[in-house]
């Protein structure tokens, strides 16, 4: 149990969440809120960076499991103690923009992969929009000696702006320069390259062909170096594709294994059964049991070299793991007539020995009383099997 959920909240994710689901969920929110795509929301981006960062150390998980958002705070954990938002983005997607100032920054996609696409491999095209060097005039925006320092920012490519707000107090606000946007420099408009009108880059549509290998896995990334953004005076940066594995309707993976649930009819489970096994890349896998050969409910059952492709090495796959799920019939389904059937052919029942002082008790159905349960948890009552020490008894008997 926790003690609040509001992180786990903002991260779309429950309290039992694996280090896997959070990785997953904070790269989606991470993508969706990266200034450079949502510049209008740089606190939620801030928000979400900070509550990954506590629910992905394990020490500081357990503190806020245990205390909430107050522990962490009084742990000396957050406020100033959080790291920069960025430098979090870049750790966990790779890319280092930061480090690499002669380099234009990284371009990060995700792109959503079915397990099928995964497991069999595939090529995939995206379209892409991106800046490069305007050719007419090799980066320089216009003429050669056209360019001239911004006299509005005097050549920082910042505006600062003082404001006072009450007796005594003034407040600073920094701005990019909207006459040279930034750029520090201007060029008359008679000057100006007529093919990138002054920009010195132009936009154009790239085309990637990204390569699937079988066996790749959720989270893995494919780089393709120098197709980032290029400035003048810079290298540029890379272009980064982020596989997003999207959820299967049968098989969940779990590294190489590939694992699926079965329901078997309680005369199969009992009798035997034949059943068909689709496999991602169409094969179909026949799977069946002997008469005699008895699986219970919630046994698992392994095949080796079924499951996902190891990448270093496609044809050594994993195993794919079955769950037995066995249906019982409902209550009341089955006829007097056929009970006795039944039990003319099943193990005979364990001789139970009553006692005269024995006392009758009603069985009722588990979910109604967890819930009453609650409710009395709720009003301030305790249960019996609460207290240390206590808990239901085994239900015991005698045998000769």
């Amino acid at each position: 149990m926790v003690k609040e959920t509001k992180y786990y909240d903002i991260m779309g994710v429950l309290p039992s969440a694996t280090e896997q689901e959070l990785k997953k969920a904070y790269r989606k929110l991470a993508m969706k809120y990266h200034p450079d795509k949502n510049p209008d929301e740089p606190e939620k981006f801030k928000e979400i960076s900070q509550v990954y960062e506590v629910l992905s150390d394990p020490d500081k998980r357990k503190l806020y499991d245990k205390g909430g958002e107050q522990a962490i705070k009084e742990d000396g954990s957050g406020g100033g103690g959080f790291h920069n938002p960025m430098d979090i983005f870049d750790m966990f997607f790779g890319t280092h923009s930061r480090e690499r100032q002669r380099r234009s920054k990284d371009v990060v996609h995700q792109l959503s992969v079915s397990l099928e696409e995964m497991y069999n491999g595939a090529t995939r095209k995206l379209a892409l929009q991106k800046n490069v060097i305007c050719e007419k005039c090799e980066g320089r925006g216009g003429k050669k000696g056209a360019t001239e320092k911004c006299g509005n920012c005097r050549g920082s490519g910042v505006q600062i702006q003082i404001r006072q707000i009450g007796l005594g107090m003034v407040q600073q606000i920094q701005s990019v320069c909207h006459t040279c946007r930034g750029q520090g420099e201007r060029i008359s408009a008679k000057d100006r390259c007529k093919n990138c009108q002054g920009n010195k880059v132009v936009r154009i549509r790239k085309i990637l062909e990204i390569k699937i290998e079988r066996g790749m896995s959720d989270g893995e990334k494919i780089v393709f170096s120098g197709e980032g953004d290029q400035e003048p005076g810079l290298e540029a940066g890379d272009v980064i594709i982020i596989l997003d594995e999207k959820e299967h309707s049968f098989y969940q993976r779990r590294n190489s294994d590939l694992i699926c649930k079965i329901q078997l009819e309680l005369v199969e489970s009992l009798c035997g059964f034949q059943k068909t096994i689709r496999m991602l890349d169409g094969r179909e896998l026949l799977a069946s049991t002997i008469p005699g050969e008895i699986i219970k409910h919630d046994e698992v059952r392994v095949v080796h070299n079924e499951g996902m492709p190891l990448v270093k090495d496609p044809q050594v796959r994993g195993r794919l793991i079955i769950h037995f799920e066995v249906k019982f019939p409902n209550s009341n389904s089955m006829k007097r007539d056929k009970l006795a059937m039944l039990e003319s052919i099943l193990p005979p029942r364990e001789e139970c020995i009553i006692s005269d002082d024995a006392e009758e008790v009603t069985l009722e159905d588990y979910s109604r009383h967890h819930e009453q349960r609650n409710y009395y948890r709720s009003h301030g009552h305790m249960y019996d099997d609460d207290v240390e020490g206590g808990g239901p008894g085994g239900v015991q008997c005698q045998t000769h």
